[in-house]
């Protein structure tokens, strides 16, 4: 998502990405600022996953 704001940034926005955001003066700034932020999201979201623990599945057990 990329809007301009009151002081003429362009401003992007990744929603699917929690705090995937940046600016630039231009588009093409922006896009190239994004880019790299992007993938710094990723990286961070990577390294969040290996800590969870996996889903096996569910067993009903009866006593």
């Amino acid at each position: 998502m990329i809007e301009r704001d009151e002081d003429g940034y362009y401003v992007g926005e990744v929603p699917q990405l929690k705090g995937c955001y940046s600016q630039g003066d231009t588009i093409d700034e922006l896009l190239t600022n994004i880019k790299e932020v992007i993938e710094l999201c990723l990286e961070e979201q990577e390294e969040s996953n290996k800590n969870l623990s996996e889903f096996v599945g569910i067993q009903k057990v009866s006593i």
